[in-house]
């Protein structure tokens, strides 16, 4: 049985011709994440094969993937290629505007891993370089990877207010776009909005198809951060990372990020009553766990490990959405308004997460019954023109849970 790869991505598509691309002097906006489907880093390939490059732009957790959430490496010089590495984690839009006026390129070039969901930064990263490539009239080339979600979408979008870095556009929390759907989707919006238009060029995957999940590609998995380590935390991410807007461990500081979660107040019956709803695609499992870092960093707390049995079939939202309710007792409490431009109107970061007020003021009241009424009317519905889709598969374009 073979076990190649399904499918080429968008960087394979590109090195096969590079005379594909205009221009003489390349800026590309990665990390050491995104490699070619036999494993080379995408920059280093690149520089190998003589493509003009001239510099590196580094999203949050820097070019080396080294730093945690929140955090990114200094601007630096890549040993591999001997290119200066602009740390754009940092740098607000004129000072990125300013940064590719500097170095007088003719192409930016992008190819960052996205993880299919809306509070996952590397998408906001290509949306803010896209703005100030579209503001400097340069032409931009997004090299397509798989949503290893695949297409389904769920959750509410973003209200305007809550706009943040954790969610530059009104998209759903689980998108079911690919990166270069998502450049697609914003260089529309923008247009619409009178911003100047992007010149905007999308390689595509081959052989991609919207109802696969990452096992389905038979590509390698890649951490693209280093909470991920496995697709199985990346599926659960879509859910229980909004553990980080309240006082709940979302398992930082552990080997299983997303998959433990857990508070010193947790029942010991949890895991039993979480499984007595039999939630499609996943078991829980009762459990104690140290964080070396983070939240109860050297605290021994109870909670559970999911366990995902099926997926295809669990929904992420829904399941976070029960294990949050039975958590959220009176020492359950929602992280302070800190994010971004503090201040007193600076919103919860769980709103910021989830695109609006709502899940903050329901969830003390909300009893597991209440939760899929909830979500149904929560869902972002009609937001993107099918045009704009590069993929589809037999049985559909874009699907809602």
């Amino acid at each position: 049985m073979s076990h190649a790869p399904k499918i080429q991505l968008g960087i394979d598509v590109l090195r096969s011709d590079l005379r594909q691309l205009p221009g003489t002097r390349w800026a590309l906006v990665t990390n050491d994440t995104a490699v070619t489907s036999d494993l080379t880093l995408t920059s280093q390939a690149l520089w190998q094969d003589g493509a003009p490059l001239c510099a590196l732009f580094s999203p949050e957790h820097g070019l080396h993937v080294t730093a945690q959430a929140g955090e990114s490496e200094s601007h630096t010089v890549d040993p591999r290629t001997g290119l200066p590495v602009i740390d754009t984690y940092h740098l607000n839009a004129s000072q990125l505007q300013a940064a590719i006026t500097q170095l007088d390129i003719d192409l930016l070039l992008i190819d960052l891993p996205d993880v299919g969901t809306r509070y996952y930064t590397y998408a906001s990263t290509m949306i803010d370089v896209m703005r100030s490539a579209a503001e400097l009239g340069l032409p931009i080339v997004v090299l397509d990877r798989p949503n290893p979600l695949g297409g389904q979408i769920d959750g509410p979008g973003c209200q305007a207010e809550y706009s943040s870095f954790i969610g530059r556009a009104n998209i759903p929390i689980r998108h079911g776009l690919t990166i270069g759907e998502i450049a697609r989707f914003i260089a529309a919006y923008d247009t619409q909005l009178g911003r100047p238009a992007a010149d905007l060029h999308v390689l595509t995957m081959r052989g991609w198809q919207r109802n696969m999940l990452w096992k389905d590609t038979r590509l390698p998995w890649v951490m693209p951060s280093p909470n991920l380590p496995h697709p199985t935390s990346a599926l659960v991410f879509n859910g229980t990372a909004l553990c980080e807007g309240t006082n709940i461990s979302e398992g930082r500081g552990t080997t299983r990020p997303f998959e433990l979660i857990g508070a010193p107040w947790a029942s010991e019956q949890l895991a039993e009553q979480l499984n007595a709803y039999q939630l499609p695609g996943v078991r829980f499992r009762p459990t104690w766990f140290t964080p070396v870092m983070s939240k109860w960093a050297g605290q021994a707390i109870s909670g559970v490990q999911l366990h995902v049995t099926d997926p295809y079939t669990i929904h992420p939202l829904r399941t976070a959405l029960y294990l949050m309710s039975h958590l959220a007792s009176h020492d359950f409490a929602w992280n302070e308004p800190t994010w971004e431009d503090s201040g007193p109107q600076t919103p919860y970061f769980i709103d910021l997460m989830w695109g609006n007020s709502h899940l903050r003021n329901r969830l003390a009241e909300m009893k597991p019954r209440d939760i899929d009424e909830f979500l149904h009317d929560e869902q972002l519905k009609d937001w993107i023109d099918p045009e704009l889709l590069l993929y589809s598969c037999d049985k559909y374009a874009i699907s809602h849970r």
